[in-house]
């Protein structure tokens, strides 16, 4: 956990790439050397950062968008094409409705569930420009002195290309919570004990558990065959594989600084004219992937992955992660949450190689059954998609990073419906869900997993305004909707895009109430924050969804 305060200092020129010529708009109050100070301003690399922006332009504030990548939209237009609401279309309104709309109607539809990435690419571009937002592309905070303080309230954000921006109010909208981080902000990394928060879901989740109540969905995501952990198998003295684990006394419950495994979402195509063949990486290994062979020889024949077809041409699937050893790549990303952005690069560098590595091996090699060879040899990467990135997405898979620790967390408890919230800025619907967070060797020497959970709510439940604002006594000034405060369970199910993405609105027009009537974020009052969701076609209780998904019912 952390909490540090950063100074920093110098002003620069406002001299900015802007994603089309629009002007900055108007600015709430502008320095003596000309630099504008933003009512509000958006750090983030998500899908909630354009909502967020577009949410404050139209609350007629200025606003602009400094994004860390290349691109907008986050993993929603980056690989997460089979997007995670289990049929919940009720559960979102707003601007995220918007653009699940806009995505449905580039396909002649009124809905559908998966998409290419390169329409939530031109959607989000479209939203982008139809709503005038200025945005400015690669500029990533300068963590160490580029968060300038005036008591708890931020002043300005400096890049580490030195350029600085102003504002009144800050959204923190970063799959890693970087802003938040360096604003001082109390947080977590990992997984608290069961006893923390009294969740029998958390901590270690061993999978040889019998039975598992911490997962309904069987053997699916676990091993189902006796794989021999050691780099020449019996033989303890030559090492465990990659990634593998020996770990004492380890138990259900425990907590621990672990996180549940990223990958690439790769969307994948069998068209012979889009069709980009995956060829042995450099750098392949084949000793990382000597479980997944091995799993397979001692007779687990499942394909070890979920392959969701997206809308379109028929030929393009989004390519996940499932059963024992897939695309996840437990372990490699422990680190990442608090690390350097050169470091982070190598990791996601390790992981690209990785999955690079998996797809050629289970094409090629011939411990792999050959119904499985034949699959998989048929996919490649598919030239119209990330078109200056060689077909590979831009961003890898976040599923957890930071976790803010507020004045209200939410937990198992909330998901359940176990307690019902009394300021909901949005709706979770999604099941708890971790993936492998890692392999381990159990007591009888085989490989297992630990740490994949799966329960779904009985219930669409709120999501506390006070969980995406830092707890009392810290910043005044600063909103995190994805970040947000709640247990790593409860993270599990709230963690879906659409669900960032109403946040981050809800996070900007809690910004516009907090400017109107000049206050602190904690001071927004509720009844005036929940009157303007309504009014912009949010939806926060389960009643409004019932009624949206009655409504969408007659139209179709």
């Amino acid at each position: 956990m952390k909490s540090l305060l950063h100074q920093c200092s110098g002003v620069i020129s406002l001299s900015v790439s802007l994603l089309t010529l629009v002007s900055l708009g108007p600015v709430s109050a502008t320095l003596a050397d000309d630099q504008p100070v933003y009512d509000i301003v958006v750090y983030g690399d998500s899908s909630g950062a354009v909502t967020a922006a577009i949410a404050a332009k139209r609350h007629g504030r200025s606003v602009i968008l400094v994004n860390p990548t290349r691109f907008l939209g986050g993993m929603s237009a980056s690989g997460l094409g089979a997007t995670d609401f289990l049929g919940k279309r009720s559960t979102f309104g707003g601007i995220t409705s918007e653009f699940y709309d806009a995505v449905a109607a580039a396909y002649g539809k009124k809905y559908v569930r998966s998409f290419e990435p390169h329409i939530g690419q031109r959607v989000f571009d479209k939203l982008i420009a139809d709503a005038n937002v200025p945005v400015v592309f690669n500029e990533k905070l300068n963590r160490e002195t580029g968060v300038k303080m005036d008591g708890q309230r931020i002043v300005s954000i400096t890049t580490l290309s030195g350029k600085t921006f102003r504002g009144r109010m800050f959204i923190d909208a970063t799959y890693v919570g970087d802003l938040m981080a360096a604003a001082g902000v109390t947080y977590t990394v990992g997984r608290e004990a069961e006893s923390q928060y009294g969740e029998n879901l958390a901590g270690v989740r061993r999978g040889d558990t019998k039975p598992r109540i911490h997962y309904t969905q069987g053997d699916k995501d676990h091993f189902i065959k006796d794989v021999d952990p050691y780099v020449t198998p019996g033989d303890p003295s030559s090492g465990l594989l990659p990634y593998v684990f020996k770990i004492d006394n380890l138990t259900n419950s425990q907590g621990d600084r672990k996180i549940q495994a990223y990958n690439y979402r790769v969307c994948l195509t069998t068209d012979p004219r889009l069709r980009i063949p995956i060829d042995r990486p450099a750098g392949y290994r084949a000793i990382d992937h000597e479980l997944l062979l091995r799993n397979f020889e001692v007779g687990d024949r499942r394909m070890p992955a979920l392959i969701e077809p997206l809308a379109g041409s028929g030929s393009k699937v989004d390519w996940n992660s499932m059963h024992a050893i897939g695309s996840d790549y437990a372990g490699a990303n422990w680190e990442y949450p608090e690390a350097g952005y050169g470091r982070r690069r190598e990791i996601e560098a390790v992981h690209q190689m990785y999955i690079r590595g998996l797809l050629w091996t289970m094409s090629n090699n011939p411990r792999v059954p050959a119904a499985i060879r034949k699959k998989v040899s048929a996919y490649g990467l598919s030239r119209d998609e990330f078109t200056d990135n060689g077909g590979w997405p831009y961003m890898i898979y976040i599923r957890e990073a930071r976790r803010m620790v507020s004045d209200y967390v939410m937990t198992q408890h909330d998901c359940e419906a176990k307690r019902a919230v009394a300021d909901p800025v949005g709706l979770g619907s999604f099941g708890m869900d971790s993936h492998v967070v890692q392999y381990y060797v159990n007591e009888k020497g085989h490989v297992r997993r630990d740490g994949t959970i799966w329960r779904v709510p009985p219930k669409p439940y709120g999501i506390s305004y006070r969980s995406i604002v830092p707890r009392r006594g810290e910043c005044e000034n600063l909103l995190v909707p994805i970040c947000l405060s709640a247990s790593h369970v409860a993270h599990g199910s709230i963690r879906m895009e659409p669900v960032f993405m109403v946040l981050s609105q809800s996070a900007a027009t809690a910004a516009r109430v907090a400017l109107d009537r000049a206050v602190s974020v904690q001071d927004v009052p509720y009844p005036v924050l929940r009157e303007r969701l309504d009014a912009d076609g949010q939806i926060v209780q389960v009643e409004a969804a019932k009624a949206f998904d009655t409504q969408n019912r007659m139209q179709r």
